[in-house]
């Protein structure tokens, strides 16, 4: 329903309620329809620019010499959009907010972060990673490990591997974004279609995880207790237990790791059995919960459980990983009922979780006339009205405005028109009961 709402949105222009679907929904904003168009498209089909200039900050994908790009390009009503669609930056300081897996993907590849290998294709130098090489690619795999064993560079003279099809296929195993070239038959690199990105580096917290952990995790493509082969480059330690992780995902995807990681490495301890891989402590976290955290910075995806997901929000608020916490949002809002929606309620308050806080209100609509005879949810009441700086009597308290919201939108029938009244009523009645008429 939010998914053709936005769509249907964007067809008018309608930027607020864009804006309601991508910010408090949190739908997402790369959605496709079933002739694969994305909302960018019809915004700028239907020529309206305020909202293009949005969508795009807010994170679309529009790069050039893409279909998606191409297509927004050629679509476009007018020549004002195509100038916003041109000047078009991909990273933008909203859609890095949003902790985008794509955008942190690309910026690792755009500017090298904590690379560990460059290649020389004639005369022109590409920073990469290994570990996402080598998780990416057999082929990679086999060559840090045989021929390119123990090289930072590597120079690359084929004549048939030329920087630009070095470069899109770099691109290729990174994001899955542009078509990788004839590096590719050159190289015999077996293409990983777009579904493997995820599940690909998702190997990299496999390889991560302590041998005793590993029961159950599957089969690894790396022996990183013997030879390293996953390439680590910091050990986190965790109740005891050492993870070898890379630091290009840590500091890319959280600034918390990336400052402890820069500015604090001095205070870390060295791995004995790797003397080069210094080793930081994590406190007053389990490993359990480290390990959802483990995966989610890996591949943007962790498993989550209704009995873990508030120690994960947790961490995640700590870690500052707006993503995980988006994540442990929507395992909240599968649990909602009414003896626990004022609880979940507060914790996304608490947390910043728009979205969630929007589906308990709305969970609260729809049944406010037994809320209303709970204690909690009047005290809940209470709290929300006296946290409204120096408020009025005639003013309004952002809980019951949100509920009364959801009451009467899409009413539409008598019926439906009586049930609205009737719910309006028992919350009146308990404002009044507690002396918060408004």
């Amino acid at each position: 329903m939010d998914t053709s709402d936005l769509f249907t949105s964007c067809k008018k222009g309608d930027v607020s309620r864009v804006r309601y679907l991508l910010e408090q929904r949190d739908v997402e904003i790369n959605v496709r329809d079933k002739w694969d168009s994305t909302p960018l498209y019809y915004a700028c089909l239907c020529g309206h620019e305020e909202l293009v200039r949005y969508l795009l900050a807010s994170g679309a994908k529009c790069e050039a010499n893409t279909f998606d790009g191409e297509r927004c390009l050629y679509g476009a009503l007018s020549d004002a959009i195509r100038r916003v669609l041109k000047e078009y930056k991909q990273i933008t300081a909203k859609c890095m907010k949003r902790d985008y897996y794509d955008v942190f993907l690309q910026r690792l590849l755009e500017q090298g972060y904590q690379s560990d290998i460059v290649f020389i294709v004639h005369g022109k130098s590409f920073c990469a990673h290994r570990c996402i090489l080598s998780a990416r690619s057999a082929y990679f795999a086999e060559m840090f490990e045989t021929k390119w064993k123990g090289k930072n560079m590597i120079a690359l003279k084929h004549p048939l591997i030329n920087p630009a099809a070095f470069g899109s296929l770099l691109q290729y195993l990174y994001t899955v974004s542009s078509k990788p070239g004839t590096c590719v038959k050159v190289l015999t690199i077996e293409p990983p279609g777009n579904c493997r990105l995820q599940e690909d580096l998702a190997l990299l917290a496999d390889c991560a995880l302590p041998a005793e952990l590993r029961v159950g995790f599957g089969e690894l493509p790396f022996d990183s207790t013997d030879n390293f082969s996953s390439c680590p480059d910091v050990c986190f330690r965790v109740a005891d237990y050492n993870f070898l992780c890379h630091k290009a995902f840590f500091c890319g995807r959280s600034d918390y790791f990336k400052a402890l990681l820069e500015d604090h490495f001095s205070e870390s301890e060295e791995l004995q059995t790797q003397p080069t891989i210094p080793v930081v402590t994590l406190h007053d976290i389990s490993e359990d919960i480290f390990i959802r955290v483990l995966y989610y910075i890996y591949s943007d995806d962790t498993e989550l459980s209704p009995e873990n997901a508030y120690d994960v929000l947790c961490v995640a608020d700590m870690y500052l990983l707006p993503g995980l916490k988006r994540l442990c949002g929507r395992t909240l809002a599968q649990i909602l009922d009414e003896d626990n929606v004022v609880n979940i309620w507060r914790i996304a308050k608490l947390f910043l979780l728009t979205r969630l806080e929007d589906q308990c209100t709305e969970y609260m609509a729809k049944i406010i006339e037994k809320l209303v005879e709970l204690e909690e949810f009047a005290a809940a009441v209470k709290e929300n009205a006296e946290a409204v700086e120096e408020r009025q009597e005639t003013d309004s308290i952002p809980l019951v405005d949100d509920i009364r919201f959801h009451i009467t939108s899409n009413v539409q029938t008598y019926s439906a028109i009586e049930e609205a009244n009737q719910k309006l009523e028992a919350l009146e009645n308990l404002l009044a009961s507690i002396g918060l008429e408004c």
